[in-house]
Order: structure tokens, then C-alpha cells, then sequence
């Protein structure tokens, strides 16, 4: 038996799961016609510096990045990035880090620290004495949400914490010795309504399914609190053509999470990737029915815990799982196409099980068009490559004379060369790679 992907066990009705609009198709009826073709491969122009998981390196690990533009000068935009117990990263379009805001210390003795997961972006949140654009970070470390408004003008500190204390509720837990379970915000997708004009942060649940819509509050002394608005789960337990139900195989407890995440500002749709499972598509707010528009390739794939290798032994593949993407589906994020308005351009996925990304026409109904992966650059001194991608950001608009085509930001969960430390042990390094958008179009054909 081989092994695959960890995590993740038990079940809920099967019924939820027909509900919500699951269709698997054996792979010999969907014509499969063999191996496809090589993938494009786009070389990253920049990267940041490394972070290390290590006492040394203060437990920064990357993960997760937005991408701000300035928009009176582009060339000052900035890349906000998660970094774990190890806060936010803040860098220019050269990769160098301009700002390093620390997570919160623990709330009490023997509790943990803050733990920031994913960053995404308000632009012009309605304060009192007017909009402002803002960072919201979800706080994995104590189950809240974290709020940093973006001042261009203070070059040497560019976000400043507005998180109102007061009015900062545990996002899912009941208390901290749940806390303490680590079960808190996971993923974060942040977006304003265009009808109202109110603004929300929609998180995920580390190790469960459900899903949180908070509307973020702006208060009279510029501080940021939310409110939770509603809740809801997506299934754990899948019907399969043959009769069966299948459970992503995981550790006893765990249920299949979502962590990528994205809203797409042209529909009010709630991109989520479930990552054992698959992209699942439903209402930003969270009323709607969800579907499964696609699946991981082992998707059905029975599994069996085993606690010697802390991995899942794996059965036979009975060809129920989509073509594209392997598991973990992690970083989603929105391409809108500049130069064609009336379309809508493409959603970007991290297939990080096969350090790969793949591309899906919003337009065309999700339809998958093409894959790529983020390789090295060309010399010695060159950036290299994403592998195991958690979290990516993109955007089309032009960024000065150093993205003007637009840019593409991922992380790299294995950077090289590697470290060695002072106990001759490698260093987990991670880091965040920059690949220019118009490159990337060039090469995928888009």
C-alpha cells in the first residue's frame, strides 16, 4: 500500500454531502486519453528573504501573502504576508522586507501566541473619517481576527494595528481551553459588498468544516472590531457511484479542512478549497447550497490511519477524483483580466501535492484551461522555484517599472539551498516568490 495524503478522518450524513451537489465520474468515462502534455514552466524574478521555524528565527514560517497596490505610486506597492507565531511580513516589489509586526504573546500562562494563518484585503473600509484600506489576518494561534490599516504615507511602518480589543470574539471557540485545541480561524477570505457597501471576513475552522462570515465593524476612535453574522459546514463524508462513502483518511478526530480561499469581487462567489477534497463554490455570505466544481485526483481513495507512520496507507484508486489538482488544494486567488473588463478572467489554484498550479476560466463555467508550475530563474544568484505552495495572491494591474504586467506572488514551502543550523540539522526555510504576471500570461497561453 502507498502512502498519501495525512490528516483528516470520520464523517457526516451522506445526505449533506448530495445536497450540496457532489458527482463523481470514474475516470473511464470521462475519456481520459492518456498522459497530457508538459506543463509551461514560469520562472520566479524575485524572492523574499527566508523564514525559519526555529527558536533562532523566532518560529516564522511562511504562508500566506496579499498584494497591495499603491495606487498613486505603483512602484511603492507592497506584499503583506503571514509568517505564522512569526507575525506579518511586510515587502517592496524588490522582496526586502520594510516592516515585521509581531503576532500577539499568549493571554495567560501556558496558553499559545498568536499564530497568523491568511491575510487578505479591504479596500476603503468605511471608517468615520473615511475610508482606509486595510489588512485582515486571521489569528490561528488565539481564534480571532486581526485588523491593520495601510498608510502610504508612513513609509518606515506602513500598517498599523487597529484591532479594537474590545470587540475581537473568539471567531469558534468557546473558551480558551478550546483554544488550546488549536480547532480556531484557519483561512480567511475578506471582501465588501457592493450593494451595501458593508464590509466581511469569511474564515475556516482548522481540523472541522465549518465556515464563519463576520462583518467587520469600523468604530469612532478608528479601531476595527466584527461581529459574527452566521455559520455553516461543508460535508466531511462523500456518496461514491458504487454505493460507498468515502471519508478523507486523516488522524482519528481530524475532518477534512478548507484553508485557500478566495470571493470573487464580480459575483459575490466564495471560492473555498477543501484540501483532501477538492474547490468548492458557494455564496460569499454564505446562504447558498455549496458545489464541488473540482476534485482532487484522490478523491474515493480509501485510506487507513497508521499511527507508527503518522501517515494514511492507501487502497486502490477506484478513478473517482478529478484530473487537475493534488491534494492539498491550498492558495486561491482571483485574475482579472485588464484588458477584456466585460470578462471575467481566471481562478488560480496551488495544487501543492504535485507543486503545480492550475488555471480555471471563470468565465467558461470554472473550466479548467491550462496548468503551470513556478521553477527557478535563469543564474546562479536566481530565485528558485515554489514547492508544497500553501498560500498565492495575484493581480493584473500594473506595478510600476518592476511588475507592469502584473504580479504573481506564491509561497514556497521548501526554499533552497538549504540551511544548516548551529546543531547541523536543516533549517525549515521557507519564503515567498514574486513571478511577473505578464510572463506568466505569455508562457500559459492565457
Amino acid at each position: 500500500m502507498t502512502a498519501i495524503s495525512r490528516r483528516r478522518t470520520t464523517a457526516v450524513g451522506v445526505a449533506a454531502a448530495v445536497a450540496l451537489g457532489v458527482i463523481a465520474v470514474p475516470a473511464h468515462a470521462r475519456g481520459d486519453r492518456g498522459a497530457p502534455p508538459p506543463l509551461p514552466r514560469v520562472p520566479a524574478s524575485v524572492e523574499t528573504p527566508s523564514l525559519f521555524d526555529d527558536e533562532a528565527g523566532g518560529n516564522a514560517n511562511a504562508d500566506d501573502p496579499a498584494i497591495w497596490r499603491n495606487a498613486e505610486d505603483p512602484d511603492r506597492s507592497l506584499v503583506i504576508a503571514t509568517a505564522k507565531e512569526g507575525g506579518l511580513r511586510v515587502y517592496d516589489l524588490d522582496g526586502r522586507q520594510v516592516q515585521s509586526l509581531p503576532a500577539p504573546p499568549p493571554p495567560r500562562e501556558g496558553d499559545a501566541p498568536g499564530r497568523f494563518n491568511n491575510v487578505d484585503l479591504i479596500a476603503g473600509l468605511r471608517f468615520p473619517d473615511g475610508p482606509h484600506d486595510v489588512a485582515v489576518v486571521s489569528d490561528r494561534g488565539r481564534d480571532q481576527l486581526r485588523v491593520y490599516r495601510i498608510d502610504a504615507l508612513r513609509t518606515g511602518v506602513p500598517l498599523v494595528d487597529v484591532t479594537d480589543e474590545s470587540a475581537a470574539p473568539r471567531v469558534f471557540s468557546t473558551g480558551p481551553d478550546e483554544v488550546a485545541d488549536q480547532r480556531t480561524a484557519y483561512g480567511l477570505a475578506a471582501y465588501t459588498d457592493r450593494r451595501s457597501g458593508r464590509s466581511f471576513a469569511v474564515t475556516s475552522r482548522r481540523h472541522e468544516t465549518a465556515l464563519a462570515l463576520a462583518e467587520l465593524l469600523p468604530t469612532a476612535q478608528g479601531k476595527v472590531g466584527y461581529r459574527t453574522v452566521r455559520t455553516t459546514s461543508l460535508p466531511a463524508a462523500f456518496p461514491l457511484p458504487d454505493g460507498r462513502t468515502w471519508t478523507p483518511c486523516g488522524e482519528p478526530g481530524e475532518l477534512p479542512q478548507v484553508e485557500g480561499m478566495v470571493v470573487d469581487p464580480d459575483t459575490g462567489d466564495l471560492y473555498a478549497g477543501q484540501e483532501d477534497v477538492g474547490i468548492w463554490k458557494l455564496d460569499a455570505d454564505l446562504r447558498s447550497p455549496a458545489r464541488l466544481i473540482e476534485k482532487v485526483r484522490s478523491f474515493g481513495v480509501p485510506g487507513t490511519w497508521n499511527p507508527q507512520t503518522e501517515e494514511c496507507d492507501a487502497g486502490a484508486d477506484p478513478g473517482y477524483g478529478g484530473r487537475h489538482l493534488s491534494a492539498d488544494v491550498e492558495g486561491l486567488t482571483i485574475w482579472r483580466d485588464p484588458e477584456h473588463p466585460r470578462r471575467r478572467g481566471y481562478l488560480l489554484a496551488s495544487s501543492q501535492g504535485d507543486d503545480t498550479f492550475a488555471v480555471f476560466d471563470r468565465e467558461r463555467g470554472d473550466r479548467y484551461v491550462r496548468g503551470f508550475r513556478v521553477t527557478a530563474g535563469g543564474g546562479a544568484a536566481a530565485p528558485d522555484g515554489s514547492q508544497e505552495c500553501d498560500g498565492a495572491a495575484v493581480t493584473s494591474a500594473p506595478l510600476g517599472r518592476r511588475f507592469p504586467g502584473g504580479l504573481l506572488v506564491v509561497q514556497d514551502g521548501a526554499n533552497t539551498p538549504g540551511t544548516t543550523g548551529l546543531d547541523g540539522e536543516a533549517r525549515t526555510d521557507t519564503d515567498f516568490k514574486f513571478v511577473d504576471l505578464g510572463r506568466l500570461r505569455r508562457a500559459v497561453g492565457l
